[in-house]
C-alpha cells in the first residue's frame, strides 16, 4: 500500500505529440517541463487531477487532521484522528482506543507499548494515502501509463495505471488504475492492489477499488468526504461494495514541535 516516503516534484517530459498513449512515462524530480512543447496526454491526466483538487493551496499548508471512520462488513474497522504534513513525510494516527501510530519521517512507533501493533504500518501509511492521493499523481517515482475509457456507474470515466519505481516505500510493487471525472477533473476512483505482506502475484489475485464522493472545500482545497470500497477486476470493473469510511472535521494547522515525535517509552513498529 502505498507509500510510504512521498515527495513533490514537477514532471519530466519524454516525448511531445508523438508520444504513443501506452508507453509507461516515470516522473523524476527536479526537472522542468522542456521547451514548451504540450505535454503527453498521461501527464495532462495527473495534473488535471491535482489542479481541480488545487495541490497548489494544499501544499502551501503545513499539515492537515482529520477524523477517520472506516467501516467494513457492518463492523468498525478503525475510528481516530489522522494529522499528517501536506508532503507526507510525517503522519500521525490517535484512535478512539486511546492507542497512538505515529510516523516521524524514519520510523513507525506505536504508544502506549502495551497496544497492539498488528496493521499498524498497514494503518499509518494506507488511509492517510487515500486521502492525500489527489495531491500526490506526480511524486517522484511514480509511472503512468495512459488506458482506455472505462464504466462506473453507467458514466464514462478517463483512466490510466500509475505504477512505482522499485525505490519507492515499502510496497513499489504496488498498483492503481485511476478514473478521472470528465467534468470536474476530480479524482473519482482508483483500482489497486495491496503487496503489504505478500507477494505481487497474489495481490493481483484480489484487486479492490475505493470510490471517492461527497467533496467538500476547505481553505479552496477540494476533499472526498465519503469513501466506498468494492472487490474490482479488469473486465468487470466494480463489483460488490465491501465496506465505506467517512471523513470529517478537516482542518489545517500548524504542528508544535513535538507534535509527530515519539513519546518516551513508545514502542518500534518494523513489520
Amino acid at each position: 500500500m502505498k507509500k510510504l516516503i512521498f515527495f513533490f516534484a514537477a514532471l519530466i517530459i519524454l516525448g511531445c505529440k508523438q508520444q504513443q498513449p501506452d508507453k509507461k512515462i516515470p516522473v523524476e524530480p527536479n526537472e522542468g517541463i522542456g521547451d514548451g512543447a504540450q505535454p503527453p496526454n498521461v501527464f495532462s491526466f495527473s495534473e488535471n487531477i491535482e489542479e481541480a483538487h488545487n495541490k497548489a493551496a494544499f501544499m502551501n499548508k503545513e499539515a492537515i487532521s482529520f477524523d477517520i471512520k472506516l467501516e467494513f462488513g457492518g463492523k468498525t474497522r478503525l475510528e481516530g484522528k489522522v494529522s499528517m504534513t501536506t508532503n507526507s513525510t510525517k503522519v500521525r494516527l490517535d484512535k478512539s482506543d486511546g492507542s497512538s501510530i505515529i510516523y516521524d519521517g524514519k520510523e513507525v512507533f506505536i504508544t502506549p507499548k502495551s497496544a497492539n501493533a498488528e496493521g499498524a504500518r498497514f494503518d499509518i501509511f494506507t488511509w492517510q494515502y487515500f486521502f492525500a492521493m489527489p495531491f500526490k499523481l506526480t511524486d517522484p517515482g511514480t509511472v503512468w501509463e495512459e488506458q482506455e475509457k472505462r464504466v462506473l456507474d453507467s458514466t464514462n470515466y478517463e483512466t490510466a495505471k500509475l505504477t512505482f519505481q522499485s525505490d519507492v516505500g515499502d510496497s513499489p510493487d504496488d498498483w492503481y488504475v485511476v478514473y478521472k471525472d470528465l467534468e470536474s477533473n476530480r479524482l473519482k476512483a482508483a483500482a489497486y492492489i495491496v503487496t503489504f505482506g505478500k507477494d505481487k502475484s497474489k495481490a493481483e489475485e484480489d484487486p479492490h477499488a475505493i470510490v471517492y464522493s461527497d467533496f467538500k472545500t476547505v481553505e479552496n482545497v477540494s476533499f472526498a468526504t465519503s469513501w466506498d470500497f468494492h472487490n474490482w477486476n479488469e473486465k468487470e470493473g466494480f463489483g460488490k461494495k465491501l465496506g465505506e469510511a467517512n471523513i470529517s472535521n478537516l482542518k489545517f494547522f500548524k504542528p508544535e514541535k513535538a507534535y509527530f515525535e515519539a513519546p518516551t517509552g513508545a514502542k518500534p513498529v518494523t513489520k
